[in-house]
């Protein structure tokens, strides 16, 4: 099997079974696995689908003891990226966008997959070059969060900053040097992007330049600043909070 063409783990397969966005063509699940709720849910699963499993000696996964993939790994379809222009067309009137900007770690953007989803925003987007792509790692990473949301993939950000504001979408990025702390930005009633720049880079100054607001996360003390995941997880909920808020003033 190619490495490109697997994801693994329990969580992420069941996941992908459950939202029948990807073909999964085969199950591998190693002998020497213990058959847990979680094993014998996706094997139940995959009985009700259709889709072929197989348990196998546990030296036929040794080949990818790279990854965590506790015993059992499936061969999939490649990624359906969601496309833009539909997207912009199409769904609720107030959407909620991420942007990654050179987020290079696909750890990373699994994980900023995973609270985007948790936090029911609409849709990811990543550039089609310097920017980790969707893998197994990514998949992993998000526990099958990736399989729940739009993922757009585009050629070039400031063309779809540029495309998003024309939609009435408010671009917010964040630095460490912005204007506003991130708190106190309205996220309330209106469609917005937040941009995430990458591990060692930040933000690109073009993107930069492009935003209605540049929010920070205050720091305490003086040490470098968040894991993007982390400074993501920090600005999505504070969104969250604030609709949780205004549904109950609305009451």
């Amino acid at each position: 099997m190619d490495k490109n063409s697997i994801i693994y783990g329990k969580n992420t397969i069941f996941e992908t079974l459950l939202s029948d966005k990807r073909q999964i063509n085969k199950i591998f699940i190693s002998k020497s696995v213990n058959t847990d709720g979680k094993i014998q849910e996706i094997i139940d699963l995959a009985r009700i689908k259709g889709i072929v499993f197989q348990f196998v000696p546990k030296e036929k996964l040794a080949k990818y003891s790279e990854f965590p993939h506790q015993g059992i790994i499936a061969q999939v379809s490649p990624v359906k990226y969601t496309n833009f222009e539909e997207f912009l067309t199409t769904g609720s009137e107030h959407k909620k966008l991420i942007i990654l900007d050179g987020v290079e770690d696909p750890h990373n953007v699994g994980s900023i997959i995973r609270t985007a989803v948790c936090a029911g925003y609409d849709g990811i987007i990543i550039p089609s070059r310097r920017n980790a792509q969707i893998n197994a790692t990514v998949e992993k990473s998000s526990a099958g969060a990736v399989n729940h949301i739009a993922i757009i993939q585009v050629n070039s950000l400031s063309n779809t900053i540029e495309k998003l504001k024309k939609h009435n979408y408010w671009i917010i990025a964040t630095d460490a040097k912005g204007k506003d702390n991130y708190f106190d930005i309205d996220y309330c009633n209106m469609s917005f992007a937040l941009i995430m720049g990458g591990e060692e880079t930040g933000v690109s100054k073009n993107n930069l330049n492009k935003s209605d607001f540049i929010v920070k996360i205050p720091m305490l003390r003086n040490f470098n600043s968040l894991n993007v995941s982390n400074a993501a997880s920090v600005i999505i909920y504070e969104s969250v909070r604030q609709w949780l808020q205004s549904s109950n003033d609305s009451v």
